[in-house]
C-alpha cells in the first residue's frame, strides 16, 4: 500500500468509513490537524500518520454534516427558495 501524504483541503476514509479533512499541517509541532465529517476537530502526529491505513477520497457531495443545521433549514418554504441571507456565511452565526 502506497503511503498517503497529508495535503491540506485533501480528505481521506478510515477503515471503518469515517471521513475527514486535513485542514492544517503545524511543520513545528509535527501535527496534522483534521476536520472529521461532523465537524469534530483532531490532530494527528506525523509518526502515527502512516499507520492510519487512509483510502484517499473526493471531498463529501453532502457537506452538512459539519454544519448544525436540519435539512429543511437548507431551503425556505416558499417554492424551495434559499433562505434570506443563505448567501452570506455569517449569517447563520450567533451574534455574541
Amino acid at each position: 500500500m502506497a503511503l498517503l501524504y497529508p495535503i491540506i483541503g485533501q480528505w481521506f476514509s478510515r477503515p471503518s468509513g469515517t471521513l475527514f479533512e486535513v485542514v492544517a499541517i503545524d511543520d513545528d509541532d509535527h501535527t496534522i490537524e483534521i476536520q472529521q465529517f461532523d465537524g469534530t476537530i483532531d490532530e494527528v502526529d506525523e509518526e502515527n500518520w502512516p499507520d492510519l491505513l487512509l483510502t484517499e477520497v473526493s471531498a463529501p457531495e453532502d457537506w452538512s454534516g459539519s454544519v448544525d443545521m436540519d435539512p429543511e433549514d437548507f431551503v425556505s418554504s416558499n417554492n424551495n427558495e434559499m433562505p434570506v441571507g443563505y448567501h452570506n456565511p455569517l449569517a447563520f452565526l450567533d451574534n455574541l
